[in-house]
């Protein structure tokens, strides 16, 4: 079914676009936005321009919808009109100051609009006798959330909500749709497929666990705009220096070479040129501007591509907190000295201020604090980059979760110190004295 009167396509799809960039632009000059506010601007358009996408296959699959146009499309959806309401969703009530009205009328402002619109665009996009329900999940899985993360950005709340949307976002734009576009051919089909994805595993962790460090450590984003506060010396930046840049390029480069695509392998090229080229000369005038001399030496003794084989002994400090009265813990404990960590000081755990019952993990800055598996996963990270990898694999969720039952099951779970006898754990000595000593000085780390 058809709705509204229909009118001429061009026309159409020109006011689609042009309305809402103009909308914009004026609203941008009328208020020049802050860093925080252009953050906010361009996450919330991102996540509009990756979600709306996603609803339009639905809508076609459902019959609640469908464009149809001539040129400019891709994957059926006319791009100018993607654009336009990718903005009209997203930058534009960021810029024009509409966050402070509350999210509820916002959003049924803009729903509201969507409803009036969406007939008169007729013929470009004809109706369905569902659209309705579609418009509906447009505006629960796109424009709310788009509209939740512009304020929280504008806000600075939510940080860890906010940054792996990012990262979700990075995902979808620089690695999924152009895969879509490219679709390349591997062999073995579904299997190689699945083999390739456990491949790309390591060098999409790399990234994940980097935008981790600059959430809990740095107190950012890997949004330019909305960056960490404090330089990030931890995780990956301990071994390397642009771990997100290092990610997708490996990640492109895997891909080419199991695909034989020189498409791909011209994409790991770009990426790599625009890494080692524009945004090295910009992040790197910040960073000496923010940070100054911890910068210099931090960039002078961590490479940026190429990663070191023991983390840089200048990185963030932590201490590690292993039972001296319990026998495998100490024994562990011994293990852990004799692979000389880096910038991780072992204490019994004896010693804490407070009762512990496993094995903790906690920064000299307070920022971070892990217990168990999530403590082992973080103290490899002090040892070697074979070592890190593997505690990197350990931030999954699911396998940290199942490791930590594994662990528990065959006798490695929490104890309580108070139990053991008073003569093993009247006066407990340091048995790691070959460990090395806790760095004097808060946590600082880079943005790469």
């Amino acid at each position: 079914m058809t709705a509204g009167p229909g009118g001429d396509p061009a026309l159409i799809r020109a006011v689609c676009l042009f309305g809402p960039l103009l909308a914009t632009g004026a609203a941008a000059l009328r208020r020049p936005p802050d860093r925080r506010t252009l953050a906010a601007a361009l996450l919330a358009s991102s996540w509009n321009a990756v979600g709306l996408p996603a609803v339009n296959l639905l809508a076609t699959a459902c019959g609640w919808w469908t464009f149809h146009a001539d040129g400019g499309t891709a994957a059926g959806l006319p791009v100018d009109l993607l654009l336009g309401w990718a903005l009209l969703w997203g930058a534009l009530p960021v810029l024009a100051g509409a966050d402070r009205f509350g999210l509820p009328l916002l959003a049924a402002a803009l729903a509201w609009f969507d409803l009036a619109a969406m007939p008169l665009a007729a013929p470009v996009v004809r109706l369905g006798g569902g659209w309705l329900a579609g418009e509906a999940v447009a505006v629960a899985l796109v424009l709310v959330p788009g509209l939740l993360l512009a304020r929280w950005t504008v806000r600075d709340r939510h940080l860890a909500l906010r940054a792996g949307a990012q990262l979700l976002l990075s995902g979808a734009l620089m690695l999924a749709l152009p895969l879509a576009l490219v679709r390349p051919a591997l062999p073995g089909g579904r299997a190689g497929w699945a083999l390739t994805a456990q491949l790309l595993a390591v060098p999409l962790l790399l990234g994940a666990v980097a935008v981790r460090e600059f959430v809990q450590r740095g107190g950012g984003t890997p949004l330019p705009y909305d960056p960490p506060r404090r330089l990030v010396t931890s995780g990956p930046y301990a071994y390397v220096r642009n771990p997100m840049q290092l990610s997708i390029v490996l990640s492109y480069l895997l891909l080419g070479l199991l695909a034989r695509d020189l498409r791909l392998l011209a994409g790991a090229a770009a990426a790599f040129a625009y890494g080692a080229g524009l945004a090295a000369w910009h992040e790197g005038g910040r960073m000496r501007a923010v940070h100054g001399a911890p910068w210099a030496a931090y960039r002078a003794a961590v490479p940026a591509w190429l990663p070191r084989l023991r983390p840089w002994s200048g990185s963030a400090p932590a201490r590690l907190y292993v039972a001296e009265s319990c026998g495998p813990c100490s024994e562990f404990g011994r293990w852990v000295a004799r692979r000389r960590p880096v910038a991780l000081e072992l204490v019994p755990a004896e010693h804490h201020p407070r009762p512990l019952r496993r094995m903790t993990y906690e920064t000299a800055d307070g920022t971070v604090r892990a217990e168990g598996i999530a403590a082992l996963g973080r103290l490899l990270g002090h040892l070697h980059l074979g070592w890190a990898v593997l505690g990197w694999l350990l931030v999954i969720p699911g396998l940290r979760w199942f490791v930590q039952l594994c662990t528990d099951a065959l006798g490695a779970g929490p104890r309580d110190l108070g139990a053991e006898p008073r003569e093993l754990r009247a006066e407990p000595s340091n048995l790691w004295a070959g460990g090395r000593d806790l760095p004097q000085g808060a946590s600082r780390g880079a943005d790469g």
